[in-house]
């Protein structure tokens, strides 16, 4: 099976500091995997590197077999992106927000109300983005990834600020997506990477760990629980 996304020897320096260190990371069609790694680990970088929000110190960065440095708009239009912190322009209402962001993609009402419902915000459409609460935030920078049907979902700490019924949801809702899709999903929470991800990729330090299902996770770690696993993998790149 050919490789969505594809990584190759890719670094982000910010002086002597190592945020992501010679990553190659590979994913496929109806993989949905977790990154899983604590705070600072390099998780939202490497992500913010293969969505073209940030440019790798070195390496290379193919998306669908294209090069986003040669074809930024190109490799950029397969992909769905939800970044850390729900960046979102705070004096709109949310109705507007996504007219607004389907405009710039050239999708028209369906994808629109078909985002509206998935992501759950039919109540708050009228409301402006700046007198929302982190859950709904949340919910509605989903919304925007989803427009335009992208084959490639990057969803970094999806759940952030969901209450345990809209964590649910969520998480529901990228298993069933992921069947068709590919998605890249950050995460601290072992739950969330254990129940929905068909792969973990642990990674601490900007180095990647572990890659594999739980059990080969578990295997690699010789721990019971990915938890125990966790604690074994990170506290190496400390000794």
């Amino acid at each position: 099976m050919t490789d969505v996304i594809r990584t190759q020897h890719l670094c982000k320096f910010y002086g002597n500091i190592k945020a992501v260190d010679n990553f190659n990371l590979t994913a496929k069609k109806s993989e949905v995997i977790a990154l899983l790694g604590p705070n600072g680990a390099g998780k939202s970088t490497l992500m913010n590197m293969i969505t073209g929000f940030l440019a790798p110190t070195s390496g290379t960065i193919l998306v669908e077999g294209l090069n986003i440095a040669e074809h930024p708009l190109k490799a950029k239009s397969k992909i769905g992106f939800l970044p850390e912190g729900s960046p979102l322009y705070p004096d709109m209402s949310v109705k507007i927000f996504l007219q607004y962001m389907a405009d710039l993609r050239h999708v028209g009402t369906k994808e629109i109300e078909r985002s509206i419902q998935l992501a759950n915000i039919e109540n708050v459409l009228n409301q402006k983005i700046e007198t929302l609460s982190k859950g709904y935030l949340r919910r509605v920078g989903f919304a925007q990834s989803i427009l335009s049907n992208p084959d490639i979902l990057l969803l970094d700490e999806p759940t952030d600020g969901l209450d345990p019924n809209q964590k649910e949801h969520m998480r529901r809702l990228i298993e069933q997506m992921g069947k068709n899709k590919t998605i890249i999903i950050s995460t601290h929470l072992l739950e969330e990477a254990e129940t929905i991800c068909t792969r973990i990729i642990l990674i601490n330090k900007g180095n990647m760990m572990a890659d594999g299902s739980c059990q080969e996770v578990l295997a690699k770690a010789k721990a019971k629980t990915l938890a125990e696993a966790f604690r074994k993998l990170t506290k190496s790149t400390e000794e």
